[in-house]
């Protein structure tokens, strides 16, 4: 699927000089950035079929931080989503001015 410009921006902005995008993971799918031990997805839709595909392609990631960045009107569907898929993520807005944190349950 094609990426708008929009989402390639914040991807270079996130990546840096040092990180990658794009990167390919299991399952014929791809990471949007990887930057050392961090693993970041930009969902922009706001849809919760979105937001539950982009979750599941962080929890492919091990030994890493895991990091969505939503619009900031979704910042609460994301972290609901992510609770019921009972996993730690780092949930932001797309300027990274807001947070919220989701640690798995034990």
């Amino acid at each position: 699927m094609a990426k708008r410009s929009t989402h390639r921006r914040i991807q270079g902005r996130i990546a840096g000089r040092t990180g990658r995008r794009e990167v390919p993971i299991k399952g014929r799918r791809r990471l949007d950035v990887k930057k050392g031990h961090r693993a970041t997805e930009i969902e922009r839709s706001g849809s919760r079929a979105g937001i539950q595909k982009s979750l599941s392609r962080l929890k492919t990631q091990k030994g890493v931080k895991r990091e969505l960045l939503v619009p900031q009107k979704d910042l609460s569907k994301a972290k609901e989503i992510a609770q019921k898929k009972d996993m730690t993520v780092l949930i932001q807005n797309l300027s990274r001015s807001r947070r919220r944190i989701v640690k798995r349950s034990r």
